[in-house]
């Protein structure tokens, strides 16, 4: 499985950013497609998940309300779409595929077989 984020970039304050993330590869119609963020200096940070199969959706708190994830079946493209972005959602956002069933979303890293490249998101105040 490939996986190919883009979409980054720099954005004022209360702004928004769409994240595309192309996949492409084995069969992935029963993966979980996750979104994660590593803000400088810290650690990779869970931010969303969506089920491929039937578009069940999970998101981190911090994002909740302001971030959707999403994803075309037919161009095997993964979104998320950020609103109202805050200088503290500044990092690097990667995509990744958990391919092992499972019946509550996983949020760890360690938990995600394929990873893409990661896109900068910059939000200045």
């Amino acid at each position: 499985v490939q996986l190919q984020a883009c979409g980054g970039g720099l954005v004022l304050a209360g702004g928004s950013l769409r994240l595309s993330c192309a996949v492409s590869g084995r069969t992935f119609s029963r993966y979980v497609m996750g979104w994660f963020r590593q803000p400088p200096g810290k650690e990779r940070e869970f931010v969303a998940a969506i089920s491929w199969s039937v578009g069940t959706t999970y998101y981190a708190e911090s994002v909740k309300g302001r971030f959707t994830v999403s994803r075309d079946n037919a161009n095997n493209t993964v979104y998320l779409q950020m609103n109202s972005l805050k200088p503290e959602d500044t990092a690097d956002y990667y995509c990744a595929a958990d391919s092992t069933w499972s019946p509550i979303f996983t949020t760890t890293t360690n938990e995600y077989d394929y990873w893409g490249r990661g896109t900068q998101v910059t939000v200045s105040s």
